[in-house]
């Protein structure tokens, strides 16, 4: 049979367009106008992109530079203060673009085992920061959400081996604060999520939650909060640890945003007790400098992970399975070694320059809070919590402060959204960036007075 050509043939033109528009980006940053299009906007701008014959390798790549990129929000610019935001190391987006031509397959052993190692250091630091124990373990996931899936199939899969009888209803137990995602894993689950009210600090009530265990029935897990995205919050985890200990419970803390701060030796002291938990999971693509997706998903004991998730079939059946496999320890089986920019970084800039980014960010917050205490009009609502700083405009309500958002936001000064905080409409700031400036940052906010 005659060789037939390849019809994606490589272009070295076109990726020398694409290196360099690659090192502009990584020496200028995004734009902070950037911002989201209507429907119709882009309909006109980019029409239909899938044709017959293909619009070539320039014509596309335009299209990506020139609309696409400008209509997306760039949260890994330093005035983006809002969810919580991103603010990845050169070495850490660098990176990430070699990843992405190394096309490396991380779901087993076989496939990537110097990319698995290299993500089990990170790991192994991870696990080493909140006191685990060896035999602790686990792998980087795309998000939160689903690392906090995966974690909490693998309690439920622990508290299904220990009972004789499954129960009415599976339930678990988190703060009003937790998470949506973890009210989305619970439907996911089919289990009944039982809600404890938070305290004025948005951390868990420990009493009622206490008073609800003594008579729930079906609980298989307690979520705590290390770090609640709305208002910053740390749950007490030596006291969740204590109940989970009594009941003989699973003990998760989602510590997506917040528990990034344990890497500082300035803030360990807020998360006494979380190394007591079964498991944990932090989002590196938030506090911990690294890009887009990255969740890791720790287990105290990785062979509970490794029991709830093992996937087996025929066509598993040649790999070796005493080895290190990803695909074991969650909800996935293809995977790319997303950890790899956080090791990179790490391995680059060292684990002192984390803790003091860490501190810096928080001075950051630190300095805004004591800001808006001395501008009249402006009122903190609550003193920082981690990086989060929570304020009211006097006299203002919902549809001020969105109009004011969103002039902001379209002019490229500040994203700064509106949020709710015990029934009222306030303003919300989350610092992970180190180069946000606090004096810039304040000088937006007298605009609001």
């Amino acid at each position: 049979m005659p060789s037939l050509p390849n019809p994606f043939a490589r272009n070295s033109s076109a990726i020398e367009s694409m290196l360099a528009w690659l090192k502009r980006r990584l020496k200028t940053g995004p734009d902070p106008k950037n911002g989201a299009r209507t429907f119709d906007e882009l309909q006109a701008s980019m029409g239909e992109t899938i044709t017959r014959d293909g619009l070539g390798w320039e014509q596309a790549f335009t299209l990506f530079t020139d609309v696409i990129v400008p209509s997306t929000r760039p949260f890994n610019h330093p005035t983006s203060l809002s969810f919580v935001a991103a603010a990845p190391t050169p070495a850490s987006l660098g990176f990430d673009a070699v990843l992405g031509v190394a096309e490396i397959f991380a779901g087993n052993w076989d496939g990537g085992s110097g990319a698995i190692y290299a993500e089990n250091q990170a790991i192994d630091w991870l696990a080493e920061q909140v006191g685990y124990p060896a035999g602790a373990g686990g792998v980087f996931v795309s998000g939160g959400t689903l690392g906090n899936l995966s974690a909490l199939h693998a309690a439920r899969a622990a508290y299904e081996r220990k009972v004789s009888a499954r129960p009415d209803r599976f339930r678990i137990l988190c703060s009003t604060q937790a998470h949506s995602s973890i009210e989305a894993v619970a439907k996911v689950m089919d289990a009944e999520l039982i809600q404890i009210p938070a305290d004025a600090q948005g951390r868990i009530d420990c009493v009622q939650a206490r008073a609800t265990l003594a008579t729930a029935t079906g609980v298989f897990a307690i979520v705590g909060n290390a770090g609640a995205t709305n208002c910053g919050a740390v749950d007490d985890f030596e006291a969740l640890a204590d109940m989970a200990q009594a009941h003989d419970l699973w003990l998760h803390a989602d510590g997506a945003y917040g528990l990034a701060a344990i890497v500082s030796p300035t803030q360990k002291a807020a998360f006494v007790g979380i190394e007591r938990s079964d498991s944990f999971i932090v989002d590196p693509h938030k506090w911990l400098f690294a890009p887009y997706d990255s969740c890791a998903l720790v287990y105290r004991d990785a062979a509970q992970g490794a029991a709830a998730h093992g996937q087996q079939g025929a066509y598993l059946d040649a790999l070796d399975h005493q080895s290190w496999n990803p695909s074991n320890f969650a909800l996935h089986l293809t995977r790319r070694p997303r950890g790899l920019p956080l090791w990179f970084s790490l391995c680059v800039y060292g684990a002192e320059a984390y803790a003091a980014a860490v501190d810096q960010t928080r001075a950051i917050a630190e300095a805004i809070a004591e800001g808006i205490e001395a501008t009249p009009g402006l009122e903190l609502v609550l003193q920082p919590q981690l990086t989060v700083v929570l304020f009211r405009v006097t006299g203002r309500d919902w549809a001020f402060l969105s109009a004011w958002a969103e002039e902001n936001r379209r002019s490229g000064a500040l994203l700064c959204l509106p949020t709710t905080w015990q029934g009222e409409s306030v303003l919300r700031v989350c610092i992970v960036n180190p180069d946000t400036d606090p004096d810039y940052v304040l000088s937006v906010f007298k605009t609001l007075v």
